[in-house]
């Protein structure tokens, strides 16, 4: 009976490290462009953007995370404030598909094992990249295909709330601004090097892009064991 006691803990204790949660879910919101064409609000959805999105919950505080979205980018320089943008009259539409992977963290515990409705913001970063046809303009001002396509790593900076609205699902609204190193998806920097003469703008400014949306994602998995004596 005395090894009884100590054992059932170890057998907990191990239960405790090993079990884990899952979240599995979808993405849906919009996306803005910030770069040399277009408007350059930080936030301003305009077209829209939706993905799939999961979660390995490794604590109360952090998980990791991974997910796809797809989107289009837009920029019409007639939408600018600037007017020099306005007069030069560029505008331009291309379809991406982003992978990111990474770390989220919350600011306060939450616990998907305790019962009750719980929220908390988080942060996200990690590392994404995305796919994306290669344009240029012309010297006539003429958007046009390279007919191929590149793909940008980027890091993704995410704001965000989350809370639990059932026993399994969870619903979170976010803002995620991705910086990427590549100037290329405008159309500003054509891909190939023999049409270097096509580039514009500010060549020392990389492009950006944000998504903004909610997530709703349903949690799954083994619940720890709690013994208490």
């Amino acid at each position: 009976m005395r090894y009884l006691i100590p054992f059932l803990i170890i057998i907990c204790s191990h239960q405790n490290t090993n079990a884990q949660i899952y979240e599995i879910g979808i993405f849906a919101g919009g996306s803005n462009f910030i770069g040399d064409v277009g408007a350059t609000n930080y936030i301003s959805p305009n077209q829209f953007a939706f993905g799939a999105i999961a979660k390995w919950n490794r604590s109360a505080r952090h998980s990791f995370r991974v997910s796809a979205i797809f989107s289009d980018l837009e920029g019409i320089d007639g939408k600018s404030d600037d007017p020099r943008r306005k007069q030069r009259g560029y505008e331009f539409n291309t379809s991406v598909f982003e992978v990111s992977a990474g770390m989220e963290f919350t600011f306060w515990e939450f616990d998907l094992h305790t019962s009750g409705i719980k929220g908390t913001p988080y942060l996200y970063s990690g590392i994404s990249v995305v796919n994306h046809d290669n344009y240029f303009f012309t010297s006539s001002g003429e958007y046009t295909s390279e007919n191929n396509s590149s793909w940008a790593f980027g890091i993704p900076m995410v704001l965000g709330y989350k809370s639990n609205i059932s026993n399994h699902l969870i619903l979170a609204a976010e803002i995620g601004a991705r910086y990427t190193f590549s100037d290329e998806l405008d159309g500003s920097v054509p891909d190939a090097d023999y049409r270097e003469q096509f580039s514009f703008g500010n060549t020392n400014s990389n492009d950006w892009y944000v998504f903004t949306g909610i997530t709703l994602t349903y949690t799954f998995g083994r619940r720890p064991c709690y013994c208490n004596f």
